[in-house]
């Protein structure tokens, strides 16, 4: 696929690279797009043990095609109590395993179909209507890219890659493997993908510019590059975050350390699982046509190293996966200290995962139930306080309602970040309604705090209430606390029948409100109770039939939204 431009080569290379990268992005959005849901419930799964944490690793990598966008990924739920430090290992482990799905594909000699992609992805993405057929444009387009710029890459050498100078560094690169790891792990934190790194020593090799051994040093040293990702991504985390990380690394660069002892026999076992010499070189005109390549081309290196890199994770797992728990206490002590984790934060949402919104919004679903259940605790609290009138109680109450508008203020940040990615439009309804969830949560705690004014209030003024004014009260709050312990209930099991039991709940507060307003005007009129505590009493009243409200708003709308995706 030639290009008629005249440029320098490093030019031509950088606008390859940049094809390269774009394509890769926009193959990713767009996959996460169509997977959605199915995604949510694959990182839904993780926990349950070490070997299917391992093939959900490597499935979930597969569909975000980025090893650095799952390992972040995992951080963040290790970060957020979701994954335990065992589990987010081996989900590490098989993000390795999933990385190498690209580098296979973009081996096969296919680059002359990059443009017939991006044309029938274009076509898809502009003139189809439906979003889910506009995505799988999106991933024609995407891949096309990626092709695109690989093409652009090999052609960028072809200038240079008789020149004395380049064949004297490559020559000295691939006399000391070790140097050829440094230079692969320093090429991927510079680009920031380990695909890109393969797709360059691809160029490199199918050029016939490097050699196979010369490759295969690389591609180690990519696998190695590719952990300071995560690493960097745990700066800032929790402790079982950081050693997550850390022993990404510590795997990674001890199966190279073993390869590297080891390099004729491993380059061997590659060599025997793929087919062709890995450095036969075209000399001839028939054997260019007969092969769809150009003379001084190497047409099987790119199978042997797209092979490379899979059997070195492979063989990666294999070693490490019976021994997780000892990597993870070498982390532990490697990496020392208990973590403090202040009340006044988020425990759930991470940031980093942000580009990847079906796991995003399962975080913040998570952090709208903590924000629930804070709520329900809040409640609890002050139908105490008004109980036993303890004035300790008071400084506890205002800490709940400070978190609580903390998790709204953090919650609402942080959809609206997902909202600024491209979503599906199931992803988008739920953006909507986890947001309405928020702000009516912190209109309850509102509610809450307009009790304990009233509360004390009732205390300054030394109001009291008739025995019968303060049974109707208890009858009220228990009813409303009922009704948002079983709404989270429901929350937490995908209960969508409570709705029903939430309409019955609702009418029945709205009916208690109105009655024991009535009896409350009866007392008044028989002198039973003065205007003073009557005022307090159904301001009090008021506040717990509009808590209602808003449990009945989040029912409705979280549930109901729920059962329609």
């Amino acid at each position: 696929m030639p290009l008629s431009i005249e440029l320098p080569f490093f030019l031509i290379l950088a606008g390859g690279l940049g094809l390269f990268l774009y394509g890769m992005r926009i193959m990713s959005e767009s996959m996460q797009n169509v997977a959605g849901e199915h995604l949510r419930r694959i990182v839904a799964r993780l926990t349950r043990n070490r070997f299917s944490a391992v093939f959900f690793g490597s499935v979930i990598t597969a569909i975000l095609q980025s090893s650095s966008a799952t390992t972040v990924m995992v951080v963040g739920f290790v970060n957020a109590g979701l994954l335990p430090l065992v589990q987010g290992i081996a989900v590490v482990l098989g993000a390795n395993i999933g990385t190498t799905i690209t580098a296979q594909l973009i081996a096969f000699p296919i680059t002359t179909y990059a443009l017939p992609l991006i044309g029938l992805g274009t076509c898809f993405s502009y003139f189809l209507q439906r979003r889910n057929q506009n995505d799988w444009g999106e991933i024609l387009l995407g891949f096309g890219l990626v092709l695109l710029g690989l093409a652009v890459m090999k052609q960028s050498f072809d200038p240079v890659k008789h020149t004395t100078e380049l064949r004297q560094i490559i020559a000295f690169i691939g006399n000391f493997h070790l140097l050829g790891i440094l230079v692969g792990a320093l090429l991927t934190v510079l680009l920031q993908s380990g695909t890109a790194t393969i797709a360059l020593v691809l160029a490199l090799a199918t050029t016939g510019i490097i050699g196979f051994e010369t490759s295969l040093s690389l591609v180690l040293g990519e696998n190695i590059g590719a952990t300071i990702t995560s690493n960097l991504a745990a700066i800032g985390s929790n402790l079982a975050a950081r050693r997550t990380a850390f022993c990404h690394f510590l795997f990674n660069i001890l199966g190279a350390g073993l390869v590297l002892l080891f390099f004729q026999l491993f380059s061997q076992i590659v060599a025997a699982f793929t087919p062709g010499d890995a450095d036969m070189v075209i000399q001839s005109v028939e054997q260019a046509q007969q092969l769809g390549m150009d003379i001084g081309e190497k047409p099987f290196i790119a199978r042997h190293i797209a092979n490379t890199h899979t059997l070195f994770n492979l063989f990666n797992v294999l070693v490490f996966l019976p021994f997780i728990g000892t990597l993870a206490r070498i982390s532990t002590r490697i990496i020392r200290g208990h973590d403090k984790r202040p009340k006044m934060q988020i425990q759930f949402i991470d940031n980093r995962v942000i580009n990847t919104p079906p796991v995003a919004m399962n975080q913040a679903w998570r952090e709208c139930l903590r924000m629930a259940q804070t709520a329900l605790e809040m409640l609890r609290v002050t139908n105490h306080f008004l109980k036993t009138e303890q004035a300790g109680k008071y400084q506890e109450l205002h800490q709940r309602e400070e978190l609580l508008d903390y998790l709204q203020k953090e919650i609402t940040n942080f959809l609206v970040a997902i909202s600024q990615q491209a979503v599906s439009a199931p992803i988008a309804r739920r953006l909507a309604v986890l947001m309405y969830m928020v702000n009516d949560l912190e209109k309850i705690g509102d509610h809450c705090e307009n009790l304990w004014v009233l509360e004390r209030k009732k205390a300054e003024t030394r109001t009291i209430f008739s025995l019968i004014g303060k049974n109707e009260l208890a009858d009220i709050s228990e009813k409303t606390e009922s009704f948002l312990c079983e709404l989270i209930e429901a929350l937490q099991t995908k209960n969508h029948a409570f709705v029903r039991t939430a309409l019955h709940y609702e009418n029945d507060i709205d009916l208690l409100e109105e009655n024991y307003r009535n009896h409350h005007i009866e007392r008044l009129n028989t002198g039973e109770c003065s205007v003073g505590p009557g005022m307090i009493f159904i301001d009090m009243l008021h506040n717990y039939e509009k808590i209602s409200d808003h449990t009945l708003h989040i029912a409705k709308a979280v549930l109901e939204s729920e059962q329609s995706v």
